[in-house]
C-alpha cells in the first residue's frame, strides 16, 4: 500500500491533488557522499541476499553478529529495502546533508533498532561534533505506509526530520539523479489532521575532496589492469558523453533565445545577461588559429603514434633475430652452419 504523497490522492478536491511540493521554506543541499553511502549499502545487501529469500518478519545475521537489514524484503518484492540515517547541519533555512550511516531495522515492529542508533550517534558525534541527525534514507519505488512510522520513531531526536529515498531501478531514459527528499507536513484530510510526506527539492553540493574522490571513482581500471585500447575506449566515451551532454545544453538555450526573439517568451535581461556570460566560456573553433592548432597538434599526435609503431615493430625485430641466432648458435656448436648475424 502506498502513502498518499505529492497527489494527496486521501484527500478530496482538486485543491488538495495540488500539494505536490514543501511549502517549509526550507534549502537542502544534498553532498554525493550520501548518494554513494545508500548505493553502496543497498548493493552490498541485494548481493548478501540469495533465494530463497529471508521469510517475512524474521531476522538474519550479518557478518558482525547483528541483525541486517535485508530482512525487510518481502517475498513479493525481490529487492531489498535497506535504511539509515542522514546526518549534516542547517543553518537558518538552509539544511546540507553531509553524510549517512547504516541502521537495522524490525520488519516485524516497522522500527529501527533504537540502542544501535544511540550508539552510532554519539560515535558520530565524537568524530563530527557539528553534525546532527537530520533524517533517515530508505530505497524503493515511492515511500510506503510503514516509512511514516520510522518518521515518526525519529521525531524525538529530530522535531522535523527529512526522508531521503533513493529508486534502484535503472530506467536509462531518466536523466535526473534517482533521489527524493521528502519532508513531513500535517494537512487537514476529511476534517482529521494527518502528517503526510511532501517532495522538497535539492542541489547537489560538493567539496574538493567529494570532487576529487567521484572523479576517481569514475575513472577507475578494471581490476585486471585493462588493455589500452579499453581505457582509450572508456576515455573516448566519457568525452562523447560531455560533449553530447554539452551540445544538448546549448540546444536549449539556443531554443529559448529563438522563442524569446519570436516574443513567445517574456524578456529577462537578467537571464540573458548570464546566457551571454555563459557563452563567452565556450571556446571559439571557427578561427584559423584554432584550425591551425588543430591540425598541427593532429599531426604531431600522428608522428607520435607512428614512431610508437616503428619502436614496437623495431623491438619485435630484434627480439626475433636474438631467437634466431639463439637457435643457429646452437646448431653450429654441433658442426652446423654459421650464426645468421
Amino acid at each position: 500500500m502506498k502513502w498518499p504523497l505529492s497527489l494527496c490522492e486521501a484527500g478530496s478536491g482538486e485543491e488538495r491533488r495540488q500539494m505536490a511540493s514543501s511549502s517549509s521554506g526550507l534549502t537542502f543541499k544534498l553532498h554525493p557522499l550520501v548518494i554513494v553511502n545508500i548505493s553502496d549499502h543497498y548493493t552490498r545487501v541485494k548481493s548478501q541476499l540469495k533465494p530463497p529469500l529471508v521469510p517475512h518478519g524474521s531476522f538474519s545475521n550479518g557478518s558482525d553478529g547483528s541483525f541486517s537489514s535485508a530482512t525487510a524484503a518481502s517475498s513479493a518484492d525481490p529487492s531489498p529495502r535497506v535504511y539509515g540515517c542522514v546526518i549534516g547541519v542547517q543553518r537558518g533555512r538552509t539544511v546540507e546533508i553531509f553524510n549517512s550511516f547504516e541502521l537495522l531495522f524490525d520488519p516485524v515492529t516497522h522500527t529501527l533498532e533504537r540502542t544501535f542508533l544511540e550508539k552510532k550517534q554519539e560515535l558520530y558525534k565524537k568524530v563530527f561534533p557539528n553534525f546532527y541527525v537530520l533524517g533517515w534514507y530508505s530505497t524503493g519505488n515511492d515511500a510506503e505506509e510503514s516509512d511514516m512510522h520510522i518518521h515518526k520513531a525519529l521525531m524525538d531526536i529530530n522535531e522535523s526530520p527529512v526522508y531521503v529515498l533513493l529508486n534502484p531501478l535503472i530506467n536509462p531514459a531518466q536523466k535526473d539523479l534517482p533521489i527524493t527528499i521528502f519532508e513531513s507536513e500535517l494537512h487537514v484530510i476529511d476534517g482529521i489532521p494527518q502528517l503526510i510526506f511532501v517532495r522538497a527539492s535539492y542541489t547537489i553540493e560538493t567539496v574538493e575532496a567529494e570532487r576529487i574522490s567521484v572523479d576517481h571513482v569514475a575513472h577507475l581500471k578494471p581490476s585486471d589492469g585493462g588493455s589500452a585500447a579499453t581505457q582509450l575506449a572508456a576515455h573516448l566515451t566519457g568525452m562523447h558523453s560531455a560533449i553530447k551532454m554539452l551540445n544538448s545544453r546549448v540546444r536549449v538555450l539556443h531554443h529559448y533565445l529563438v522563442a524569446m526573439q519570436k516574443g513567445e517568451i517574456a524578456c529577462d535581461n537578467s537571464l540573458l545577461r548570464q546566457v551571454s556570460s555563459l557563452l563567452r566560456r565556450l571556446p571559439v573553433i571557427e578561427s584559423g588559429k584554432f584550425q591551425d592548432d588543430f591540425l598541427m597538434e593532429y599531426n604531431d599526435t600522428l608522428l607520435i603514434t607512428y614512431l610508437a609503431m616503428l619502436t614496437n615493430c623495431s623491438s619485435t625485430m630484434n627480439d626475433l633475430v636474438d631467437k634466431f641466432n639463439t637457435a643457429y648458435d646452437r646448431v653450429s656448436r654441433r658442426g652446423g652452419r654459421a650464426a645468421f648475424i
